[in-house]
């Protein structure tokens, strides 16, 4: 009888691949899709790593947390503003401010999702420090003093975001907004509900008010707010200068004033 000997194979250790490459950009990418797709609490570090095909401990490499992500990611938006739009000072400074508010409009409204991380916390990277820089440019040619034009400045920050937040805000669902007449004729269905004998003002009022999201209106309000700074500046050259900040005054008076 013959004996046949088998021999056993100890199980080959498999092998890692190659461990998977990694960018900051990629990681930005996906949290910038992830907030686009599902709005800000889908853009969580597990979901980053996911989108990217990671473990979560991968972004941490980059990131210390998700507020690092979002911060990077408003940084990276605002550098993408083409400050050759409104850098060049042969072109009148409302020319220009005009130009930088609708290029930050167009690229703030690609991205709704990231428009509240705009509003909601500080701006001090260096991006949004060369376009606070530029704006004081912008004014400082309108004629107004130093002081006058970081006030401006503030001014119009306020304007452009407060804007493109509400503006985004009419949108109940995340995703890219939908063309702007679509939103001002869904708009002006809702508004034409109206009960004309309880809010007759807001009733007839009512198409006026559905263009409140449109390019129009923005630029309506925003050619309002520097002929305001227009006619600060012009009040200054005549001696008014602009009230001291934080200026206490006598209880006594205000009724008068």
């Amino acid at each position: 009888m013959e004996t046949v000997v088998t021999t056993s194979e100890p199980p080959r250790r498999r092998r890692s691949g190659p461990r998977r490459a990694l960018t900051e950009n990629e990681i930005l990418d996906a949290a910038l899709w992830l907030l686009d797709d599902g709005g800000a609490n889908a853009a969580s570090i597990r979901g980053i790593a996911a989108k990217v095909g990671v473990a979560p401990n991968a972004v941490y490499t980059y990131f210390p947390d998700k507020a690092a992500v979002m911060k990077a990611l408003v940084e990276r938006l605002l550098g993408e503003v083409d400050h050759d739009v409104f850098a060049d000072r042969s072109r009148p400074w409302r020319e220009r401010v005009e130009a930088l508010a609708l290029d930050l409009r167009a690229h703030l409204s690609a991205h709704p999702g990231a428009v509240s991380l705009m509003v909601g916390g500080p701006m001090n990277g260096p991006h949004a420090l060369a376009l606070n820089e530029r704006l004081l440019e912008l004014f400082a040619d309108s004629g107004l003093d130093p002081t006058a034009a970081a006030r401006a400045t503030y001014l119009l920050i306020v304007y452009v975001f407060g804007s493109i937040a509400l503006e985004v805000a009419d949108q109940h669902e995340p995703g890219p907004l939908p063309p702007e007449p679509d939103r001002m004729a869904t708009r002006e269905r809702a508004l034409s509900a109206t009960l004309a004998g309880h809010f007759p003002r807001s009733a007839a009022a009512a198409s006026t008010m559905a263009g409140y999201i449109s390019t129009g209106q923005y630029l309506w309000g925003l050619r309002r707010v520097l002929d305001g700074i227009t006619a600060r500046a012009a009040a200054s050259s005549d001696g008014e200068g602009d009230s001291v900040v934080g200026e206490e005054v006598d209880p006594s008076k205000r009724q008068a004033r």
